[in-house]
């Protein structure tokens, strides 16, 4: 019998021997790649990276750090009086908010969804800056709102 260059397992198949066989390729499971063959922690940085740029290439930091300003600015949001929000009671704002909401042309809501939107997104943008006071006030306003609208508090 001659000699054969594979030896045989216990089950009696041939068997490389352990220094002619290549490293096996490890390939990760489908759901872990997506599209870019990239694991998903890499395709979030670089994702990030490239963010980074286009947002520096755009404009300057100011312009960014004010999203709020440019939703007032170019939104489809009612037109409201000046300073409203800053300045009157919490009655006054509720009627100069159900005023403007139903004259406006421009809202995609009912006047009231726009009236109660406008009030709430001052008070979120605000956040801690608004003094307790103010806040309170605006709050009321909502409930001024509510009632000016016939809907209940």
């Amino acid at each position: 019998m001659g000699t054969n260059m594979a030896t045989r397992s216990k089950q009696g198949r041939p068997q490389k021997r352990s220094g002619t066989s290549q490293p096996r390729k490890t390939t990760a499971h489908a759901s872990t790649r997506a599209k870019s063959g990239r694991p998903a922690r890499q395709r979030h940085t670089h994702a990030a990276a490239a963010h980074r740029q286009r947002s520096a290439a755009s404009g300057s930091n100011a312009n960014a750090k004010y999203w709020s300003h440019h939703v007032m600015e170019t939104s489809d949001a009612m037109d409201i009086e000046k300073d409203i929000f800053k300045t009157g009671t919490a009655d006054e704002i509720a009627q100069s908010l159900k005023r403007s909401s139903t004259r406006s042309k421009r809202r995609k809501g009912t006047p009231f969804q726009s009236a109660m939107s406008m009030l709430n997104f001052y008070i979120n943008r605000a956040g801690r800056n608004l003094p307790k006071t103010r806040k309170s006030t605006l709050q009321q306003a909502k409930r001024k709102l509510r009632e000016a609208f016939g809907r209940e508090p």
